[in-house]
């Protein structure tokens, strides 16, 4: 008989930011105050979720300054729009430095950067955190990016998935530029570094023409994770073809069931198996110690939230303006292709549609989430929703929103993960070594391209597009 492959431990991550998740968390008396740039923040986040045995702690980018046109949500942003953060490389590497095993999670886009100075820097961070860099490739869903980089208009979305393929392989070729055994440092015959043992890419392809090799040793990893997000077609094509790790937008448990297996059902044809692809959908934590201290928690949020602003969070994320319909009429018709990401929109339409609700009804729904399912309870409860998509192929583990921060850390940490950890569900203890031992990801092996001679290899033709 056939024995049954143990299914990894659970896999958790959760945000940087100190604002909080729920639009109006930063308003409530338990939360921070001086969220702006505030290391500290980052290094209590960072503290507790390595406390709490998390996988990763993750921190979104974005290349401009958002809603400005837009004084309601200017003045009250979203997390997401981040009108003054940390860069994401310089904030983790020096969290590195304070950490011992949680991963650092940074995105950054292919279409607004390169492949040999992103590669260089996660490979600094890789080795600056020993072995626990991880890179969030994102193509760029706000077309106001676009302004800063030298365009008018926003890359269409075929160009940048189609760029952002090429900048992974780039990427993944200029990781494997050095052996790992290329620097000696034979003080006895003067050979610090072995000519052997490097290679150059020598890429030629439509959007890029790097030669390399590049100029930092080889990962710890191998290569730094790889995450992704679409839930587009091409989105689940690049997933399948490169993502270690995926993030969803989702608000029903069938749907997640569905979408993970047919991101997973995808990469035979690029010769992966679904193990080697973690999906962790994002999740509103609302945990209280009893469950009407969690209702509590979410009625003093929802209170704090004014219907302007409501409909004006909602109209963004539908990317279809709602003001001055009836709150109580029912959201209207709203489909067809737009330049930023459709997975919040799509999630959102479908919902308000299934269960018949307004407008007012959908943004009070929306709010609360930021698009995203919420789970609310007391840590029973709470692990009983958790475990429920865990084991019935819903998820690998989740992407954990915080509404009010310290507290919904520190909640989560003290109540809910000794729970899952008795359920059997969640480690105890990190397992030691990188951030792919604690995932349980192999380590990818250097692909050594044909030599060119003079120790300096020619790039695959593999690597070359045309």
């Amino acid at each position: 008989m056939q024995q049954a492959v143990e299914r990894p431990m659970m896999n958790l991550m959760t945000s940087l930011i100190g604002l909080g998740s729920h639009l109006a968390g930063w308003r409530h008396p338990d939360a921070w105050s001086g969220t702006v740039m505030n290391f500290g923040h980052a290094l209590r986040i960072a503290q507790l979720a390595e406390r709490g045995k998390f996988d990763l702690l993750f921190l979104a980018d974005g290349n401009a300054v958002r809603q400005m046109d837009n004084p309601v949500l200017f003045s009250a942003p979203a997390r997401s729009d981040r009108p003054a953060t940390f860069e994401p490389l310089t904030l983790l590497a020096a969290l590195s430095q304070h950490t011992r095993h949680v991963g650092l999670f940074a995105t950054a886009t292919t279409t607004y950067d390169e492949p040999y100075l992103l590669a260089r820097r996660f490979a600094s961070l890789d080795h600056l955190s020993g072995g626990r860099a991880c890179w969030n490739v994102v193509t760029g869903s706000y077309a106001g990016d676009s302004v800063n980089f030298g365009r008018v208009t926003h890359v269409p979305r075929e160009e940048r998935y189609e760029r952002a393929r090429e900048f992974i392989q780039v990427c993944k070729g200029l990781w494997d530029s050095w052996a790992e055994d290329a620097f000696p440092e034979d003080k006895a015959s003067g050979r610090f570094l072995d000519p052997a043992k490097v290679q150059r890419l020598d890429h030629v392809g439509k959007h890029f023409s790097v030669q390399g090799p590049l100029n930092v040793a080889r990962p710890v990893q191998g290569y730094p994770l790889i995450f992704t997000a679409g839930q587009s077609e091409p989105g689940r094509e690049l997933a399948a073809e490169f993502a270690e790790g995926l993030f969803s937008v989702v608000t029903e448990k069938a749907d997640s069931i569905a979408f993970c297996a047919d991101v997973k059902s995808r990469m035979a044809k690029y010769g992966r198996t679904p193990d080697q692809l973690r999906i962790l959908p994002a999740c509103t934590m609302y945990v209280g110690r009893s469950e009407a201290e969690a209702d509590d928690l979410y009625g003093e949020l929802q209170e704090l939230i004014t219907p302007e602003l409501g409909v004006e969070y909602l109209s963004r994320i539908c990317q279809f303006d709602l003001r001055g319909l009836p709150l109580d009429g029912p959201l209207p018709e709203i489909s067809g292709e737009v330049d930023g990401a459709v997975s919040y929109r799509d999630a959102t339409v479908a919902m308000a549609k299934r269960e018949n609700l307004s407008i007012r009804q959908t943004y009070q729904r929306v709010v609360p989430t930021l698009g995203h399912m919420a789970f609310k309870g007391d840590p029973v409860q709470i692990a009983d929703q958790m475990e429920d998509w865990y084991r019935s192929g819903a998820c690998d583990g989740f992407n954990l929103d915080m509404p009010v921060q310290p507290r919904s850390l520190e909640t989560f940490v003290e109540l809910v993960v000794p729970e899952l950890q008795r359920r059997g569900i969640f480690r105890t203890e990190y397992p030691g070594g990188t951030l792919r031992d604690t995932m349980g990801l192999k380590r990818p092996e250097r692909v050594v391209r044909r030599s060119a001679g003079g120790g300096l290899p020619s790039g695959d033709p593999l690597t070359h597009s045309a």
